[in-house]
């Protein structure tokens, strides 16, 4: 079965960018420490972003996030999604509107313009559509910005929240929660790495 998996490395105070998050500066001032298990030679998080990579059917993307990921210092053929894994899902982006032009024109890029259930929607149909083709369950990843994957756990639409909570306080920036809609989640997992506590929660309806 097809599952909306929230994935986000996250500061101990709460934020997925440091401060002054922007078009030269994504993860804002100090936030790629919130990104260091990725790279880690840690036979742990080298595994979870191994698995996290291959279960990945289709993932969901805000348009901030697409724009830094598909811009000139953004993903190549060393880094991309999975840090360099072998994996290229199809991607739906939520926007207002279309891009122009895309530059990693081999990657599935799907816009949606209609909001985060449309694109939600979207993905999964995607997703179900590769399970079909490779004879395993594949999931929908929400793996960012803090906005996208906010919207989508207070409507309702996220099974698992997958957090990667790094070591660092950041003082700013992007919270992940900030209010929105009550929810109960239940503990599934914890995974303490050298750079990383890898936490998963399933979200109660």
């Amino acid at each position: 079965m097809t599952r909306i998996i929230a994935d986000i490395s996250i500061s101990l105070d709460g934020f997925v960018t440091g401060p002054g998050p922007g078009p030269d500066n994504g993860l804002g001032a100090g936030g790629e420490a919130l990104h260091t298990w990725a790279f880690s030679t840690d036979p742990e998080d080298s595994r979870i972003l191994r698995e996290a990579t291959a279960r990945s059917g289709a993932v969901i993307l805000g348009r901030r996030l697409f724009d830094l990921v598909d811009g000139p210092d953004g993903w190549n053929d060393e880094t991309g999604y999975g840090a360099g894994e072998v994996g290229k899902p199809s991607f739906v982006v939520v926007t207002s509107s279309p891009p122009e032009s895309v530059r990693l024109t081999d990657l599935d890029w799907t816009f949606v313009t209609t909001g985060v259930p449309d694109a939600v929607a979207a993905a999964r149909e995607r997703a179900e559509a590769a399970s079909s083709e490779r004879g395993q369950d594949l999931d929908v990843v929400l793996m960012g910005g803090g906005a996208t994957i906010r919207a989508a756990f207070d409507a309702g639409l996220v099974d698992t929240l997958s957090l990667h909570l790094a070591p660092v306080v950041l003082g700013g920036g992007t919270p992940l929660f900030t209010g929105g809609v009550p929810r109960t989640l239940v503990q599934r997992s914890v995974i303490a790495t050298s750079t990383a506590t890898h936490l998963i929660y399933d979200v109660t309806r």
